[in-house]
């Protein structure tokens, strides 16, 4: 093949349609229009000898000689991102740069008034996205550049996944002011909640695949318990709103807690077993390591998020 002729931008294009398995949303991620990707993938068709994608419904689906060229191809466009960011000046005062973060209504309600407090007087012009995904998605977005910045527990990360702790979590649980059963069993507020107490009140649980168990649950099995989960949502503010006006029970991070109680009329209790703290940690992809931009945008979230563990 003679490379001197050939356009680095065709590889942009195929980079795209593995990662969209569309002309249409191909165009939309490189900036080219439907009609001008199909004519990019033409010549690639020609050049390669391959067909690359074949119509399958609404998607277009790689050849197997597409599949065998996507790693190297994604590796090549990596490698010339990191040499042009390298000499990249990032000046957030002029910057008008977007970025997108991942992570749950824990985060978005914890870290983000705090981040878009610090970060808008210094970068009037940058934006600030969060978008809500199951764990197990995180580190594909990462991969696809959907987003820049994860926030998410402790998790295990493939090589390509660079990672920081922010700081350290753990449950605790919530009931509305004066609960008249902790009330009339004298559980005072701060003090930790007698395992058959805890499994007689009704709960909400936080849960993002509507499923009735939390990290508490296998310890209750092993004294032979089982609490009543009569509510599941997929936001911790959700917990807190449904505890705040009803006698059920509920358990959120300690961090979150602390934030909700006086607005919501809440007491915070302990629960009967000891809650396993959670390593809250900020997580992006290892190309951006040294991305400017990137850089000063998890300073900005490791300021925003140290807490004090004693308070």
């Amino acid at each position: 093949m003679n490379l001197s002729a050939f356009d680095l931008n065709l590889l942009r294009v195929f980079d795209a349609m593995m990662l969209e398995r569309s002309t249409v949303r191909a165009g939309e991620r490189v900036g080219l229009s439907q009609p001008a990707v199909s004519s990019a993938l033409g010549r690639l068709r020609s050049i390669l000898g391959d067909e690359l994608f074949v119509r399958d419904g609404n998607r277009m689906m790689p050849t197997p000689r597409a599949l065998q060229l996507n790693e190297p191809i994604r590796q090549a466009l990596v490698q010339i991102e990191e040499a042009l960011a390298a000499s990249v000046a990032f000046d957030p005062r002029t910057s008008t740069r977007s970025f997108m973060l991942v992570g749950s209504d824990y985060f978005s309600s914890l870290l983000m008034p705090k981040l878009t407090a610090m970060v808008t007087p210094a970068a009037p012009s940058i934006t600030l996205q969060m978008i809500d995904h199951p764990s197990t998605d995180v580190f594909g977005l990462l991969s696809d550049d959907r987003a820049d910045i994860a926030l998410d527990r402790a998790l295990e990360t493939p090589e390509w996944i660079a990672s920081r702790k922010l700081f350290r979590s753990w449950l605790v649980c919530i009931a509305r002011r004066g609960h008249p059963v902790l009330g009339a069993k004298g559980v005072r507020p701060g003090e930790t909640i007698p395992a058959d107490i805890f499994c007689a009140v009704p709960q909400a649980l936080r849960s993002a695949d509507g499923s009735k168990t939390g990290t508490i649950d296998p310890a209750l099995e092993r004294l032979g318990l089982s609490r009543k989960v009569v509510v599941t949502v997929p936001h911790f503010q959700a917990v807190a709103l449904a505890v705040a006006t009803s006698d059920l029970l509920g358990s959120i991070p300690v961090h979150f807690a602390r934030q909700v109680t006086e607005t919501l009329e809440l007491d915070v209790f302990m629960p009967p077993m000891e809650s396993p703290a959670m390593d809250v940690t900020m997580y992006w992809h290892r190309r951006f390591d040294r991305d400017a931009g990137s850089a000063w945008l998890r300073d900005q979230l490791v300021a925003v998020a140290s807490f004090d563990p004693s308070a």
